[in-house]
C-alpha cells in the first residue's frame, strides 16, 4: 500500500494500485482494484469476466468466431455449431482425426461419464475434422453413444485457433500416451487416416473440448490441446458441465 504525505498539509493523497486478478473455476477471473483515501483502504468489485482456460477469449468472443461455421451430421444436413448447445448444454469434444487411437481414447473416457452428463441434461458430442462417411465409420468402429458431426473444411478447428503442426504432433508424451492406448486396447485406423482429406492437412490437426449452452454465446469452458493426447482430467470437464 502506498501514501503521499506532504507535510504543509498533511493531507493524504489517494493512489490507486494496479487491479488484482482473482481465478473462478479455472475458467475466468474477476477484477478487484484498490484504493487509499483519508478513510483507508477500499475495495471494488469489477465486472466478472468469463474466459476460456487457455486462450484469454470471452465467451461471447469464442461464439463470435463461430458465428458462421457449420458442421455436418451423419445424415448429411448441415447445421451451425452453434445450434449443438443453443437450447441445451453441452460437453463438445474435437478430434485429431476420426482415425486418431487418441481420440478414441478420448470418446471412450468422456462416454464412460455421460450417465452423469445425462442426469444433469447435459449432450456428449464429437466433432471430427473429416468426411460424413468417416464418421460414419467411426460410430461403427467406437460404438459411441453421444452425437457426431463432421467439419470436412476444418472451419471449426481454424475458427477456434486450435494447434496443428508436426512439433505439437510427435512428442514424448503424446508418444507414450500412444503406447498406453494400444495396451489398453484402443486401435489406430490406418486407413482413414491416409485418406485424403486428412492427408492434405498432414495430419497434425489437434483439438480440444468446450462446455456451451444453453445459448449460442454461452460458452462458460474451453480447453485447447497443447499436443497430440492432451485430454484434461475428467473431473474438470464434469465440474464444469455438471456442478
Amino acid at each position: 500500500m502506498a501514501v503521499s504525505l506532504s507535510s504543509s498539509t498533511s493531507k493524504i493523497t489517494p493512489i490507486t494500485l494496479q487491479p488484482k486478478l482473482k481465478t473462478i473455476h479455472g475458467l475466468g477471473t474477476v477484477k478487484f482494484g484498490y484504493s487509499v483515501n483519508s478513510h483507508g483502504v477500499s475495495l471494488r468489485r469489477r465486472s466478472a469476466v468469463v474466459v476460456s482456460a487457455i486462450t484469454g477469449a470471452t465467451g461471447t468472443e469464442t461464439a463470435d468466431l463461430l458465428e458462421t461455421v457449420k458442421v455436418s451430421d451423419l445424415r448429411g444436413n448441415e447445421i451451425p455449431i452453434s445450434d449443438l448447445w443453443k437450447d441445451r448444454k453441452a460437453v463438445v469434444a474435437f478430434a485429431r482425426h476420426f482415425g486418431c487411437v487418441l481420440c478414441r481414447k478420448r470418446a471412450a473416457y468422456l462416454a464412460e461419464k455421460k450417465d452423469v452428463m445425462d442426469a444433469s441434461g447435459v449432450a456428449l458430442v464429437l466433432i471430427g475434422p473429416g468426411s460424413i462417411d468417416q464418421a460414419k465409420t467411426f460410430v461403427e468402429q467406437t460404438k459411441f453413444e453421444g452425437e457426431v458431426y463432421a467439419d470436412p473444411n476444418h472451419a471449426s478447428y481454424e475458427a477456434l485457433k486450435f494447434a496443428s503442426g508436426v512439433s505439437v504432433t510427435f512428442t514424448p508424451k503424446a508418444a507414450m500416451k500412444i503406447i498406453e492406448s494400444y495396451m489398453e486396447g484402443y486401435r489406430q485406423d490406418w486407413k482413414l487416416s491416409f485418406m485424403k482429406d486428412t492427408v492434405e492437412r498432414g495430419g497434425w490437426q489437434q483439438g480440444g473440448i468446450l462446455v456451451a449452452g444453453p445459448g449460442k454465446d454461452n460458452i462458460s469452458y474451453i480447453r485447447k490441446d497443447k499436443e497430440a493426447g492432451d485430454d484434461p482430467p475428467v473431473e474438470e470437464i464434469l465440474k464444469a458441465c455438471c456442478a
